[in-house]
């Protein structure tokens, strides 16, 4: 079996000041300590992507992510940014298709296949976002919905570029409602994902790539969901804006 190191990445969404995020970096420096146990990435807003870049930047540990990116260069997109604009401000992540962006604004699977082709060419590492919603769920179309979502998000694709991509399976049921998929449930979900990464890459990619989990994830329960043998992370929503909130879930889930 090929080892895969942990990723814990911290999605600040839609909160935290320049002020207030230089805040909750030196919190969690102090907190975490010099921890390689596990890949750790902070995506704040992108008005606070410089502030939070210059504050890692001689910490080798910590990786700097942004929470989207636009799939152009350049050009007359009001509001966006380009994947040149996050390399200048040293991120290394991207967040793409996040359930928020596929139910606010109407992202689809082919808008996240050409993020996810654009941060790639650019060299940045995708963190592409899938996940079921509770009718879905309900209704057992959770396996057609992920198969779809990974066959349309990933056309073109090969195993050379799923190497460099991490996938967060996120149920939207589960986010930000405290609500949590069972550790077997969480596991069931990621075990169908690596079988339909193998049936369409191959072997080699299966085992290689990390499937982390998002959903409510909290310090109490992410040992017990990152214990299991297909989960490789956790993709931390409101539970990353607090340091020691963070810090214990990013040690519980390493923890033996």
């Amino acid at each position: 079996m090929i080892p895969r190191k942990k990723i814990i990445a911290g999605n600040w969404k839609m909160n935290k000041t320049q002020a207030e995020a230089r805040v909750l970096v030196e919190d969690l420096l102090r907190d975490i300590g010099r921890f390689d146990d596990a890949e750790i990435v902070l995506c704040p807003p992108f008005t606070a992507l410089a502030a939070v870049s210059e504050l890692l930047n001689t910490v080798s540990n910590i990786r700097l992510g942004a929470q989207n990116m636009h799939e152009a260069a350049s050009g007359a997109y009001t509001g966006e940014i380009s994947a040149a604009m996050l390399k200048e401000l040293y991120v290394r992540y991207v967040i793409i298709g996040h359930s928020e962006r596929r139910q606010y604004f109407h992202e689809d699977n082919a808008t996240v296949n050409r993020k996810t082709k654009a941060a790639l060419a650019a060299e940045l590492r995708p963190i592409v976002c899938i996940g079921e919603t509770l009718p879905e769920r309900e209704a057992n179309k959770w396996k057609n919905v992920l198969q779809t979502q990974l066959i349309e998000g990933f056309a073109g694709f090969g195993e050379k570029e799923l190497a460099d991509i991490i996938i967060a399976y996120e149920p939207v049921w589960a986010i930000g409602t405290g609500k949590t998929a069972s550790p077997a449930q969480a596991e069931e979900a990621h075990q169908f994902i690596r079988k339909i990464v193998g049936d369409k890459f191959g072997a080699t990619a299966a085992e290689k790539i990390r499937i982390q989990y998002g959903g409510s994830v909290k310090p109490e329960n992410a040992k017990e969901l990152l214990s299991k043998p297909d989960i490789d992370g956790a993709l931390v929503g409101g539970a990353s804006l607090d340091s020691r909130g963070f810090t214990a879930i990013i040690k519980n889930a390493c923890s033996e």
